[in-house]
């Protein structure tokens, strides 16, 4: 039977565990420790030497009792900033931080719902069967962990991610997305006393980024710039200037049209830039296209859709599919033929300092999840 108590209490001793990314071992250790008493066959791969962080990813296993296949259950155990001192506020069956930081319920309510799962797995003796809990690190800096997870470890050819904040859906379509970076040269000058002697990086780039349609493009595409970094001091011609952006879509070649239609317009401002003077020389362009992850798309008739939506209909609600714009393991899961349904906890404002999360909202996944794992042995 599902404890609400213990189950607050594992998730207020979780958010108290700094685990920012690329810095995820005290927690990673905390839970080896927690699921090797569970009995589980525990592992931490070698990701972290390839994401740079103090740890691995965790993947736990459990032989399970009844023969089928075997089912993946994740969520990641690093958070954004400001995630260190985290001190949970509990009032009124809202978790809260204390507003200073985030309250690390993205993704800790999900880590916190697993464990209370097999906990009552174990306790009322469920049969279940093989299940694999992969917990990944520096999810929230480009699926990091995911990317570099151990995939010779896994069996499991569809699972779960706990992701996302609403628990009446199950997310099946994701986009794919390209990070992009420009690196406009120009040269430096004085600027009161030979600005003609110079070329303005930032005014290139000012040039290509003004020519874009930023923001959501269509129902399925958006493009955004993020990050401009550039120039020394307001008397100096910027000599250089760093451009960062993503384009984001459901549609590959959308994301492959838009994503040329931007290094184009970096391309013109930079080729149709004409000097102030002769021997001002020209300006140069560095693109550097990064592909982020691969778009999700679960049919709706595929079995990780319909034993959630069955397990959702035997509790007496209704478990939608749902379309994200936002990335989460799943999309590295999905790519490389792990189809990942994602949950939700119901986690809100996440990436701020008023991030909550209901403990009600919480039992409800867990109770989901506790239904999929036993319509899963039928």
């Amino acid at each position: 039977m599902i404890n609400p108590e213990r189950l607050a209490e594992t998730f207020i001793r979780l958010v108290q565990i700094d685990s920012v990314s690329k810095q995820e071992a005290d927690i990673c250790r905390e839970l080896r420790n927690i699921l090797d008493a569970m009995g589980a066959e525990t592992f931490v791969d070698d990701a972290g030497k390839a994401v740079g962080s103090n740890t691995g990813n965790l993947i736990a296993r459990f032989r399970g009792n009844v023969d089928v296949p075997t089912l993946m259950l994740n969520a990641h155990m690093d958070t954004v900033e400001p995630g260190k001192g985290v001190k949970p506020v509990y009032q009124d069956g809202v978790f809260t931080s204390d507003g200073t930081t985030i309250l690390g319920a993205d993704d800790k309510s999900a880590i916190a719902i697993l464990l209370e799962v097999l906990t009552v797995l174990q306790e009322d003796r469920m049969p279940h069967g093989p299940l694999e809990v992969v917990l990944t690190i520096s999810e929230e800096i480009g699926l990091q962990g995911a990317k570099h997870l151990d995939l010779s470890r896994l069996t499991a050819t569809f699972g779960y991610a706990l992701d996302a904040t609403d628990t009446a859906g199950i997310i099946t379509r994701a986009p794919g997305a390209n990070h992009l970076k420009f690196v406009v040269h120009g040269k430096d000058a004085h600027a009161g006393a030979a600005p003609e002697k110079g070329i303005n990086a930032i005014g290139i780039a000012a040039k290509a980024i003004a020519g874009l349609t930023l923001g959501r493009i269509d129902h399925e595409t958006t493009c955004n710039i993020g990050v401009i970094q550039g120039g020394v001091a307001t008397n100096i011609i910027p000599s250089l200037v760093t451009v960062s952006g993503e384009v984001r879509s459901h549609d590959p070649q959308k994301l492959a049209e838009l994503t040329q239609t931007i290094v184009a317009a970096f391309e013109a401002a930079v080729q149709g830039y004409v000097p102030q003077s002769a021997d001002a020389g020209s300006p140069r362009l560095e693109v550097e296209i990064i592909p982020d992850f691969t778009r999700t798309h679960i049919p709706e008739d595929h079995p990780v859709v319909t034993l959630a939506m069955k397990a959702a209909q035997n509790l007496g609600r209704t478990l939608a599919p749902k379309v994200t714009g936002g990335g989460a393991d799943a999309n590295v899961f999905f790519s490389k033929g792990i189809m990942t349904g994602v949950l939700g906890t119901g986690m809100r404002d996440m990436h701020t300092v008023r991030e909550w999360v209901r403990l009600s909202d919480m039992v409800q996944t867990t109770e989901l999840v506790l239904e999929i794992i036993r319509v899963h042995t039928l």
